[in-house]
C-alpha cells in the first residue's frame, strides 16, 4: 500500500463553495448559524414556518453582502419538504456548489411522562426526527449527484442524559444522534458526511423566557455546567463551521457534544 504524502497545509474553514440549508433559521441557534455561514462565504437557504421572522434574517445577511434565499417551510408536512428540495435543486443548477443541510429546526418540551400525550409525542417526534429524516431524504440525491455532502443533524446532551420531564425530548434527541450514525453508514460511500451537535442549555429568547418562569430549575442545571456558565447560539457557530467545511470531511457518524462538560 502506497503512504499518501503528509499534506501539512492548515485545513480550510471556509464556506464559499457551500449552499447550506438551515431549517428553524428564523431565531436562536438557527438563525446565529446561518448568520455565521453567510459570513464565512456560504449561500444560505433560510427555512421556517415563520416567513416575516426569516426575511428579518436574510435582511440581515444582505446588509452585510451576504447571499440568503427564504422558503416557509412546515417540516411536519411532506409536501413542504418537498418544496424546499425543489427550491435548493434550482439554486444548483449551473453551479458546482457543495450541498449542506442543517437539520436545526426543533423546540424545548418538558412534561411529566405520566401526562404527555400522543399528539406531544408525535409534534416532538415529527419536528426534530421525522422533519429531520425527510429533509435528508430530499437533498441526498443532490448530493449523491455531486459525489459530496454534509449533514449536521442538532442532538442535545438529553440523547444521553435523563431528568424529570424529558421521556418524550430525551427519546427524540437520542434518536438524532443513532439516525445520524445511521445515515453516515448508508450514504458514506456517495461522499456524505453525517454528523450531529449536541449542546447543553442554551440561552436563546426561549429558553430565557423560561428560565425567568422557573429560576429553581435554571439554576440546578447551571451548577451541573463544567465552565459555570450557559452557553449562547455563539458557542455552538465553531462547531457547525468545523462540520459544514472542508476541514471536517474525514468525520462522519458523530455526536459532538458542545455543553461546557455537562456530559463529562
Amino acid at each position: 500500500m502506497t503512504t499518501p504524502p503528509l499534506n501539512t497545509a492548515p485545513p480550510s474553514f471556509r464556506l464559499d463553495d457551500r449552499l447550506i440549508v438551515v431549517t428553524g433559521s428564523a431565531e436562536g441557534i438557527g438563525r446565529a448559524f446561518a448568520e455565521g455561514f453567510a459570513q464565512s462565504g456560504a449561500h444560505v437557504v433560510l427555512a421556517s414556518r415563520r416567513r416575516e421572522k426569516l426575511e428579518e434574517v436574510q435582511q440581515a445577511i444582505t446588509t452585510r453582502g451576504g447571499r440568503a434565499d427564504v422558503v416557509q417551510t412546515d417540516l411536519t408536512r411532506l409536501a413542504d419538504i418537498a418544496a424546499l428540495g425543489a427550491v435548493v435543486r434550482k439554486l444548483a443548477q449551473g453551479n458546482e456548489r457543495r450541498i449542506v443541510l442543517v437539520n436545526n429546526a426543533g423546540y424545548g418540551f418538558t412534561k411529566a411522562a405520566i401526562e404527555v400525550t400522543e399528539a406531544d409525542w408525535n409534534s416532538v417526534f415529527d419536528v426534530h426526527v421525522k422533519g429531520a429524516f425527510f429533509c435528508a431524504q430530499q437533498l441526498a440525491p443532490l448530493m449523491i449527484e455531486r459525489g459530496y455532502g454534509k449533514i449536521i443533524n442538532m442532538s442535545s446532551t438529553w440523547s444521553a442524559l435523563t431528568d424529570v420531564g424529558k421521556s418524550a425530548y430525551c427519546a427524540a434527541k437520542a434518536a438524532v444522534s443513532h439516525l445520524t450514525a445511521q445515515l453516515a453508514t448508508e450514504w458514506a460511500s456517495a461522499g456524505i458526511r453525517v454528523n450531529a451537535i449536541a449542546p447543553g442549555t442554551t440561552m436563546t429568547e426561549f429558553v430565557q423566557k423560561a428560565a425567568a418562569a422557573n429560576p429553581a430549575r435554571y439554576e440546578k442545571l447551571l451548577g451541573k455546567i463544567k465552565l459555570g456558565r450557559y452557553e449562547t447560539p455563539a458557542d455552538l457557530l465553531g462547531a457547525a463551521i468545523f462540520l459544514a467545511s472542508g476541514a471536517s470531511d474525514f468525520v462522519t457518524g458523530q455526536t459532538l457534544y458542545v455543553d461546557g462538560g455537562v456530559t463529562c
